[in-house]
């Protein structure tokens, strides 16, 4: 099993949730920039996303296809898309697992966009 690390997201400066990240060329990329707070935007009524730009984060073999769980953190290559997936719709799609929020985020639904900022948990 891979090593996972905890990660806190403090959500508009009020709401604190805690990831699992996996231990992988995403991941490290991301831990290497914090702390640092990005705007997500919802999208498609099921994910909040944020766009590096394409190759915006480097990723590894574990790219592919696949189906999600909510909860889920993924990357998408093509777009250079971070995404957090509140609510399931079956899709399957080209992404890098990042990681897992445990808790309930399924308010996430109400909000058009959010700050989110990304610190190693202590």
């Amino acid at each position: 099993m891979s090593k996972k690390i905890l990660i806190e997201l403090t959500i508009n400066h009020q709401q604190k949730l805690t990831a699992q990240f996996e231990d992988n060329v995403t991941t490290q990329a991301l831990i290497a920039k914090m702390p640092f707070t990005i705007q997500m935007d919802n999208l498609y009524s099921r994910e909040m996303c944020y766009r590096f730009g394409r190759g915006g984060l480097p990723i590894d073999k574990n790219v592919g296809n696949r189906s999600y769980q909510i909860g889920d953190i993924s990357y998408w290559p093509p777009k250079g898309s971070l995404v957090f997936l509140y609510k399931q719709n079956g899709e399957i799609f080209e992404q890098q697992p990042i990681g897992h929020i445990n808790s309930d985020f399924t308010w996430f639904s109400q909000l058009t966009s959010a700050d989110v900022e990304f610190a190693i948990k202590a």
